[in-house]
């Protein structure tokens, strides 16, 4: 995993945090434009990654291409962001 983007997340305010959750559930940025796919994908990406290091919860909430909401656990997310290369995340094994 690209440790630029481990520091990103480690350092990323909540309340950024929050507005990228929001923009993942919704599809919509704050002042209501659409996110692009590539936007839609490295934003849900962001969100769960930072989900599995940052948050102290047992069950997680991620929101899926198709809107819906997934429950996954902290210790599945660290499980599936093992990985080498987070682009390489392939929802559709969720």
């Amino acid at each position: 995993m690209n440790d630029e983007l481990l520091k990103v997340i480690d350092e990323m305010p909540l309340e950024v945090y929050e507005r990228l959750r929001a923009a993942a559930e919704t599809g919509k940025w704050e002042d209501g434009s659409l996110l692009t796919e590539a936007q839609k994908d490295s934003t849900l990406q962001a969100v769960m990654l930072f989900q599995a290091r940052r948050l102290d919860q047992n069950e997680h909430f991620t929101i899926g291409k198709d809107g819906q909401v997934i429950e996954l656990s902290k210790a599945e997310l660290k499980k599936r962001f093992k990985g080498d290369n987070i682009a390489s995340f392939d929802e559709k094994s969720l």
